[in-house]
């Protein structure tokens, strides 16, 4: 395992706690195995394939105590598992290649790319109204109101997202409505996923409907703002031109590129 530089994630660190440490290391070939089993056509199965990686390649502590990687927030994920795979694939040989968007070059043609590592990813920036409320003491944002008192809100972590979606899971397959819009900001007011589950959401849903317009509006827009993550594009100079160029972070081969290699023709004799 090596440490990870917390404050290089797109969270920066700020919303884990102050003893927080976070170790990566390569993905195993059992591992590997099991991620080119996914099925791209079922969300749930991506989700589950990318957390048993985060599972088993990440060693989480809180000082001397053993975390979760279900502690990790939300919006970290893709920059570890990114940073998990350049570990595994040191040598180069599974480089992700990203095409930018088609520009007037005249060495290089329309088109240029870019390879998808964590040293070109581009991340979200603080939003300046609610910058000033962050709370280094709680590790989140500490935001004042003048009818609602002091709102404590944070960017969720894994862990909680998995219960939120197994929750919504279940109440569609029991063919239940389930409240969209509660469940958009519920994440960012529960920090704590263990000891949680369907009830407890059932419970917060509940009670948001007894809130006011007021309140619920300053919540939802407070949310918007805490985004915090991966931008989804990547921006680069064009190596002929100069020109800056917008690449889609997307995966040409599938998401299964990120541990299967998708072109092998460099292997072979």
């Amino acid at each position: 395992y090596i440490e990870l530089e917390i404050q290089n994630l797109p969270s920066a660190g700020r919303f884990y706690r102050n003893d927080f440490s976070l170790h990566i290391r390569p993905a195993r070939v059992g591992e590997i195995r099991d991620f080119s089993t996914m099925d791209e056509n079922n969300l749930k199965d991506i989700d589950d394939k990318l957390n048993h990686i985060l599972m088993m390649c990440t060693k989480i502590q809180y000082g001397k105590s053993v975390g979760s990687f279900k502690d990790i927030m939300e919006e970290d994920r893709i920059y570890l598992l990114l940073s998990i795979r350049e570990l595994t694939f040191k040598e180069g040989e599974a480089s992700l290649m990203l095409k930018g968007k088609p520009h007037d070059c005249p060495t290089r043609g329309a088109t240029d790319s870019i390879e998808l590592r964590t040293t070109n990813l581009d991340f979200q920036e603080e939003d300046q109204l609610v910058a000033k409320y962050y709370d280094n003491e709680n590790r989140c944002y500490s935001v004042q109101t003048k009818s609602h008192g002091v709102l404590k809100l944070a960017p969720p972590t894994i862990g909680v997202m998995r219960a939120v979606t197994s929750y919504i899971r279940s109440r569609e397959e029991e063919n239940k409505n389930w409240d969209k819009s509660s469940l958009q900001i519920l994440p960012y007011i529960q920090r704590e996923w263990r000891g949680w589950g369907s009830k407890d959401i059932f419970s917060a849903v509940t009670e948001f409907q007894g809130w006011d317009a007021s309140k619920y509006s300053i919540v939802f827009r407070l949310v918007e703002k805490m985004k915090i993550g991966v931008k989804p594009e990547l921006i680069y100079n064009c190596s002929g031109c100069g020109t800056e160029v917008l690449a889609p972070l997307e995966f040409p081969d599938g998401i299964k590129s990120l541990f299967v290699i998708p072109d092998i023709s460099g292997e072979l004799l």
